[in-house]
């Protein structure tokens, strides 16, 4: 009877290893996915970053055309907020 015990003592403690492993790669994978998605979604941020610096620069260019064929309404006034803007990220980034 003792031989049963032992037996079912053996099984349960392959099976709790078992299950810890597993536990354990299973959290191991799942840091490492979500390391790569942060790369992921970092490398996206910079791309849009990069996009959104090249939109600034031509709304300001198509300010400045503005200015230049006499739209004078709001458009100094844009143009004057857009610069203020631009100038405050660029010292906000240092």
């Amino acid at each position: 009877m003792e031989t049963y015990t032992q037996v079912a003592n053996a099984i349960y403690l392959t099976v709790a290893i078992l299950v810890a492993a597993g536990s354990i790669f299973t959290c191991i994978f799942l840091f490492c996915k979500f390391i790569i998605k942060i790369k992921t979604l970092n490398k996206e941020i910079d791309k849009l970053k990069k996009e959104d610096t090249l939109q600034c620069f031509a709304l300001s260019a198509c300010l400045d055309g503005l200015i230049q064929l006499g739209a004078n309404h709001t458009v100094p006034i844009a143009k004057n907020k857009l610069d203020k803007y631009l100038n405050e990220q660029a010292h906000d980034q240092e």
